[in-house]
């Protein structure tokens, strides 16, 4: 199948030049740095618009990530924690990525031990619904930990 039907034409730059401006149309050059440089004539605002369309194209059918947020406290007690369990379920059935954290206030920072364990518990009882892309981390006053849906079939 490699090289069916494919003319390829050499010409000096002069005669390119002027075959362009015969057929009014411009003469763009594809790779200079090869030798001879690669040129082709074409219609350069036609062209330019092709690329417009499909980028547009491309952008729109790209994903768009989107990021939900669950706060907890090192000691949120369980009515809470089965709450925000369960908006959590509903975020990463609608493909939202989760981003659950510990926020420690003040002293609390004392407490990180069962603000790993908590989220932890929560990672493993959303484990059906996502799986866990990084483990819990402490950054600053945050422990973070995100899920990310598993795939719908």
């Amino acid at each position: 199948m490699v090289g069916d039907n494919i003319k390829v034409d050499v010409y000096p730059l002069a005669v390119a030049k002027e075959m362009a401006k015969e057929l009014e149309l411009d003469l763009v050059e594809i790779s200079p740095k090869a030798v001879p440089p690669v040129c082709k004539i074409i219609d350069y605002q036609k062209f330019l618009y092709e690329q417009k369309k499909r980028d547009k194209v491309m952008k729109s059918k790209a994903t768009k990530v989107i990021i939900k947020e669950i706060r907890f406290g090192p000691q949120t007690d369980e009515h809470d924690y089965e709450f925000k369990k369960k908006h959590a379920i509903k975020f990463l059935q609608d493909g939202a990525k989760l981003k659950a954290f510990v926020f420690f206030k003040g002293r609390s920072i004392i407490f990180k031990e069962q603000g790993q364990i908590l989220l932890l518990k929560l990672a493993q009882e959303l484990e059906e619904y996502g799986k866990v892309e990084q483990l819990p981390k402490l950054e600053g006053k945050r422990m973070i930990m995100f899920i990310a849906p598993k795939k719908i079939k």
